[in-house]
């Protein structure tokens, strides 16, 4: 493939509405061609009434089985659903939560990821890695055929704020970084302040550099095409 495409994913659709005011005006009106659905909260009927009347926007399930932040020098949890170290109880809410992405969507997945990327961990990665191959379709950071970009991120790994790289010319550095190939590009877009968690005052950000009509001019002049889940063949 000599190509250069780029899904840009924005994950928790769902979680509130002013996460989804923010992922549905980078979409309509910025370069978001993927969300990832959390099917847990109330705002998530929501989020799938407007994907399934919008099928431009590609949509995948976000599995949530908790938050953790960073207080006083450590990560502490900010809610669980479950015990992740519960391996039975994390396959039941997997599954769960495929479901009730099933009844709100009405089909599978495009692709699978989580909050947080709790499915990185190495004791947990084989329930979801067999999901993914059960429904054929990519899993995040696990995938032949996508890469993964999580640079677009207003924080470093201590949650301290790294602002300049959700600035605009933080996003053009990124895009003009970009290899041959299918790469996923995630995203975090918010309007409204409306939920306890770490990121907060950079999803506003994101919205704002994300809609910047230069950074659509950016993906023009580097010739890169913008698709989602769908497009692809796995």
């Amino acid at each position: 493939m000599s190509k250069k495409k780029l899904i840009v994913n924005a994950d928790d659709f769902g979680q509130s509405p002013g996460i989804n005011s923010g992922i549905i005006k980078a979409h309509e009106q910025g370069i978001v061609t993927s969300a990832s659905l959390m099917v847990r909260y109330p705002a998530a009927a929501a989020a799938a009434d407007y994907a399934r009347n919008n099928n431009k926007l590609g949509i995948g399930l976000h599995i949530d089985l908790g938050e953790w932040i960073f207080v006083e020098g450590d990560w502490k949890p900010l809610y669980e659903v479950v015990s992740i170290n519960n391996i039975k109880a994390v396959e039941y809410e997997i599954t769960q939560q495929l479901n009730s992405f099933y009844k709100l969507m009405g089909r599978n997945p495009t692709h699978i990821d989580s909050h947080q990327h709790v499915h990185k961990r190495e004791y947990l990665r084989p329930v979801f890695l067999e999901l993914a191959g059960n429904l054929n379709i990519p899993l995040r950071h696990y995938s032949e055929q996508v890469m993964y970009c999580g640079s677009f991120y207003g924080q470093l790994e201590n949650s301290s704020p790294f602002h300049e790289a959700i600035f605009v010319n933080g996003l053009k550095n990124i895009i003009s970084g970009l290899a041959v190939g299918i790469t996923e590009l995630a995203c975090h877009p918010g309007l409204i302040d409306d939920i306890r968690t770490m990121y907060r005052i950079e999803r506003g950000i994101e919205v704002d550099t994300l809609c910047d009509p230069s950074i659509r001019q950016a993906i023009a002049d580097t010739h890169i095409e913008l698709c989602n889940f769908k497009d692809i063949n796995i």
